[in-house]
């Protein structure tokens, strides 16, 4: 009998692409580090410099509590929409500061805000600056995308610019928002239908990353559902007799498959199929898959979303099934609109603090997902930065990452971005020309795009 090799395994993935692509990285970072160093914006403006320090003692003083707020949401991982834990966690420490807190807020029961504003604020005069924060994880993983260190950055962000506030006396509003379900779900479009950035003037957030990259590329993301249903029948006996759903999905899923040659490189799709049948000897009546479409840009996406319901449609034509797709089971999200005056003020702050912001463009754009923050940053300038927290070989969603999220370099993580975002917020409150630059960019980037105009 001839030997066959063993497949009992699979077969371990190369780490070509991804060894090519860090020595590209570790180029770059090697030329940013012995670039001349420009004058940042503390050293620009005085009254930045007084700020910055001033976020800068407040941080190293709640140091201890942040990164114990963060190994305790590690320790304690929730999934969306179900983080009530996770939520009281956090809403009490922020109590224990002395800022109130609203939980259930907007619509969502697993989000909470709190805010600071100035005794004289007026919202007609004076900006406000949102601070998000994310606390969901991953089913199986636990924090495999690092929430925690989002959540607990978030916080000391908004403690650090509440106090450094007060006390230069700014004029102004800082709200802290908890913003539950981002991970498979798009939990900050439910908050934006809840109201949740009305007279708001910028939002700001921070995300965990194997790279320094402050102008990171996301993608666009559809969560669809499919049902194919046919006619069932004994599938030796009479097989004529049914019509296969079961067919149908496979047609779908080969044709998916077929379709990606002729897709953009930035395009993606992932398909399962959840359901197939419960007997070989019955033709399944009934079948069902899950996907998701994405692409870099909203006009690419709904391209590649219409040829996606061709496919589906012409598997049900084949199959002679019926077919009925349920698109949007999750509110769209949208790519994240980088703003460069809030992205360059960020990483003014990270090489203040001996860390080396990679400029946009080095790391590939195949390196991209999707984020719920991307649908914010199409109605306000937003701040979204990547920040290193694992080794350049560590991707998101994997049990490493989660490891990484429990680290001594995810504690570095949330205290550098804790100062960082601070400082932006700050910055944003203080000096007037950043923000109006900030909206500039945003003008300049297509200005307001709201998801319930986009959807099917």
């Amino acid at each position: 009998m001839t030997d066959h090799p063993d497949i009992s395994e699979p077969a371990e993935p190369s780490t070509a692409y991804l060894d090519i692509t860090g020595r590209a990285v570790r180029r770059q970072v090697k030329k940013v580090q012995e670039a001349e160093p420009t004058p940042s914006s503390a050293e620009a403006y005085p009254g930045q410099r007084d700020l910055w320090r001033a976020v800068d003692r407040e941080v190293d003083a709640y140091t201890e509590e942040l990164t114990a707020l963060a190994d305790d949401l590690h320790a304690h991982p929730e999934l969306a929409f179900a983080e009530h834990r996770s939520m009281a966690v956090l809403a009490d420490a922020v109590e224990r500061h002395g800022y109130p807190t609203q939980r259930g807020v907007h619509g969502v029961e697993t989000a909470f805000a709190a805010e600071w504003s100035a005794p004289d604020f007026d919202p007609d005069a004076h900006p406000t600056v949102m601070v998000m924060a994310e606390y969901d994880a991953l089913p199986g993983i636990g924090h495999g995308c690092g929430h925690n260190v989002i959540a607990a950055a978030g916080l000391g962000a908004f403690w650090a610019a509440a106090s450094a506030s007060a006390a230069a006396g700014l004029r102004g509003r800082i709200v802290l928002l908890g913003t539950p379900a981002e991970e498979g779900h798009t939990g900050k479009e439910y908050l934006i239908r809840g109201g949740c950035l009305q007279g708001v003037d910028a939002a700001v957030m921070m995300h965990g990353f194997a790279y320094d990259s402050p102008a990171h590329t996301w993608v666009d993301r559809r969560f669809l559902r499919v049902r194919y249903t046919g006619v069932a029948a004994h599938a030796s006996a009479q097989p004529f007799m049914g019509r296969n759903a079961l067919d149908a999905v496979s047609l779908a899923y080969q044709g998916l498959g077929l379709l990606r040659q002729q897709m953009p490189p930035s395009d993606r799709l992932h398909a399962i199929i959840t359901s197939g049948g419960d007997s070989p000897n019955v033709i399944p009546n009934c079948a069902e898959m899950e996907l998701y479409v994405r692409s870099s840009q909203t006009a690419t996406l709904i391209d590649l979303s219409e040829r996606v319901a061709n496919v589906l449609d012409g598997a049900a034509l084949m199959s002679g099934c019926g077919v009925e797709v349920d698109w949007d089971v999750h509110p769209m999200s949208l790519p994240v609109r980088n703003n460069s005056a809030l992205v360059d003020r960020f990483s003014e702050t990270q090489r203040a603090r001996g860390r080396v912001p990679l400029p946009a463009g080095t790391l590939p754009e195949s390196l991209s997902a999707s984020t719920d923050f991307g649908n914010v940053s199409h109605l306000v300038p937003g701040l979204h930065p990547m920040v290193k927290m694992a080794a350049s070989d560590v991707a998101l969603h994997t049990e490493d990452f989660a490891a990484a999220a429990g680290s001594p370099a995810a504690h570095r993580a949330v205290v550098d971005s804790a100062a960082g975002l601070g400082q932006v917020v700050c910055d944003l409150l203080a000096d007037g020309d950043l923000l109006a630059v900030a909206r500039a960019d945003f003008e300049r980037a297509g200005g307001v795009q709201a998801v319930a105009d986009l959807e099917r």
